[in-house]
C-alpha cells in the first residue's frame, strides 16, 4: 500500500461522500437495497485497493468510476441469471422520481448513461467525467451531447 495516509483519505472521503455514491449507484440499479450492497461493495473494494489509486486521479472520481463498475457489474450478473419466477414487491419507498426521465435514461447505453448521471446527476466537470471512464474530453462531450439529443427526442416524443 503507498501509505496509511492514502487509505485515511480514502476512508474519509468515502464517509463525505456517501449518499452522493448511493444516490450513483441507486441511479443504476434502481433498488434501495441494492445500491446499498453497492456501495459497501465499492468502499470495500477501494479501500482494498488503494494503492492502485493513480495519483492524477481524484479520490472521488476514482470512487465514482468503482461504484459504477460495481453496478453495471450487478445489472450484468443479474441478467445473466435466470430466474423462473419473481417474487412481487409488497412495499415501495416513497421517494419522488421523474419516471420519464428515468424511463429515458434507461434507453441510453451504458457509456451515454455514465456521463449523464455524472454530469447532471453528481455535478461532474467534463475533464472529471473524462478522467471516471477513460475516455478522451472530446469523446466524453461528443457522448453528451448526443446522449442529450436522445434524451430530448424521447421525452418530447409524446408531446406531440
Amino acid at each position: 500500500m503507498k501509505s496509511a495516509k492514502l487509505q485515511q483519505q480514502i476512508e474519509n472521503e468515502i464517509l463525505q461522500s456517501y449518499q452522493s455514491l448511493y444516490r450513483l449507484a441507486y441511479s443504476y440499479v434502481k433498488n434501495p437495497d441494492d445500491a446499498m450492497d453497492v456501495v459497501q461493495e465499492s468502499a470495500y473494494k477501494a479501500i482494498l485497493h488503494a494503492d492502485e489509486m493513480h495519483f492524477r486521479e481524484t479520490v472521488k472520481g476514482w470512487l465514482c468510476r468503482i461504484v459504477v463498475n460495481t453496478a453495471l457489474d450487478l445489472i450484468r450478473r443479474r441478467k445473466r441469471e435466470s430466474l423462473t419466477e419473481e417474487i412481487p414487491e409488497t412495499g415501495r419507498e416513497d421517494t419522488y422520481e421523474n419516471i420519464d426521465v428515468m424511463r429515458a435514461l434507461d434507453t441510453l447505453d451504458e457509456r451515454e448513461k455514465t456521463v449523464v448521471m455524472l454530469r447532471f446527476f453528481q455535478d461532474m466537470k467534463l475533464s472529471e467525467i473524462s478522467s471516471i471512464t477513460g475516455e478522451s474530453l472530446s469523446s466524453v462531450k461528443s457522448i453528451l451531447y448526443r446522449s442529450l439529443r436522445k434524451l430530448k427526442v424521447k421525452l418530447t416524443e409524446g408531446d406531440t
